[in-house]
């Protein structure tokens, strides 16, 4: 009977090693994307108790930049509402309830 042995190299690092980013751009990555969420959830706390008594959970798609939000009880057809319009926009996805989750963990 013959052994076959795994002599696999193991290959460790990035898998692209030619994008690299620097901590700076890491820390204004971040930053840009914690002010869209707060953009979303100011915009979502002040409609959420005017749209929730006829719409409670339903799905609210944000556009932060403009102001912009799409409501649908379906996520996927709020979802092309919101791309019609804003096809490479930063959206947010909330629920119009008292957490704005969409689901659980």
């Amino acid at each position: 009977m013959t052994q076959t042995s795994n002599t696999r190299p193991i290959r460790r690092g990035r898998v692209f090693p030619e994008i690299q980013w620097s901590p700076e751009k890491i820390a204004q990555y971040k930053a840009e994307g914690e002010a869209l969420d707060r953009q979303h959830h100011e915009i979502f706390d002040r409609v959420c108790p005017e749209l929730m008594a006829d719409h409670y959970n339903w799905f609210i798609i944000i556009e932060g930049s403009s102001g912009d939000y799409f409501i649908d009880p379906d996520e996927e057809v709020a979802i092309q509402k919101a791309r019609q319009k804003y096809p490479t926009g930063w959206l947010g996805i909330y629920r119009l309830n008292e957490t704005g989750t969409c689901g659980n963990i």
